[in-house]
């Protein structure tokens, strides 16, 4: 990937379907729930783009993006998407694509030595968990065996924090529980595993200023300003973003659920300052992967 001929850099995509086969039952109505929530067709039967179907989206706007699946066969019964997949795929796209991976934490050792195998053998360069989803606090010691791993590697991990659109009016919330999300819980990690970069993914509603905070206090912490339009961010992640943490601000869209596109567009609208949206859009992005 050359950076300087693409306009910005995506560090939050998707890989929704599983693999393998049709769907699960219930996914219909858990991509249904989805697509209510973030008010696009997305969800529907036929309606999520492939991998291959992303890498032309982005390629056609001049947009790199990191990609990934996420594993929560535990807790929600869907098969996840083959995280080998996502990373052929993207190397066949290595001009755009940039592949991060997804191991459910429950795993174990077995993930661990997954983890290590991604990214030795598949150019696999992070991995995204959903502590939501996966039905996990981030500094359960349990976990860390997976951290080290991607640790010691060299990988970057990057949390989903605050509210979140699955399970979003369904019945019990889908069994989804908001309390695992609080990116304080990150706070442990960060300070345990200090030389591997952690991203703290969307504005972490209703815990924004906890993001915020254990951003500002731990070197090896950034945010990706994903899944949500830039029109309704809060103003202190404006005022943070413009000032002392505009080095660890990361665009991210949350693709399918939301395009680069449509967050651009409201990007634009936003009093970022002149010298601060390239950092944002690209320059940050092109430090923490060194590319």
């Amino acid at each position: 990937m050359n950076l300087d001929d693409l306009i910005a850099l995506d560090f939050h995509t998707h890989a929704e379907e599983p693999c393998c086969g049709p769907r699960d039952d219930g996914y219909d109505e858990f991509q249904a729930g989805m697509a209510k929530y973030f008010k696009n067709p997305a969800g529907g039967q036929g309606m999520l783009p492939s991998v291959k179907q992303t890498a032309l989206y982005y390629r056609e706007r001049k947009i790199g993006c990191v990609i990934f699946p996420v594993d929560a066969e535990r807790e929600t019964g869907f098969r996840r998407y083959s995280n080998e997949e996502v990373a052929e795929i993207s190397a066949e796209n290595s001009d755009i694509m940039i592949p991060f991976a997804s191991i459910d934490p429950a795993k174990g050792k077995l993930g661990a030595r997954e983890a290590r195998r991604l990214m030795r053998d598949f150019g696999v360069r992070g991995f995204k968990f959903h502590p939501t989803m996966q039905g996990f606090y981030p500094n359960d010691r349990s976990v860390y065996t997976l951290y080290e791993a991607i640790a010691e590697e060299g990988g970057i991990s990057l949390f989903h924090t605050g509210q979140t659109g699955v399970g979003a009016g369904m019945p019990g919330g889908m069994g989804m529980r908001l309390k695992y999300s609080n990116p304080m819980y990150l706070d442990d990690v960060a300070v345990d595993f200090p030389d591997m970069p952690i991203i703290l993914a969307h504005p972490s509603f209703p815990w924004q200023e906890e993001a915020l905070s254990v951003a500002t206090h731990k070197p090896n912490v950034y945010i990706d300003m994903s899944g949500w339009s830039p029109k309704y961010f809060p103003k202190i992640l404006v005022q943070y973003a413009n000032t002392i943490l505009k080095k660890k601000m990361l665009f991210g869209s949350d693709w399918p659920a939301i395009t680069p596109d449509r967050w651009l567009s409201d990007f634009e609208k936003l009093e970022i300052r002149d010298e601060v949206r390239p950092l944002i859009l690209k320059e940050n992005a092109r430090q923490l992967l060194s590319l």
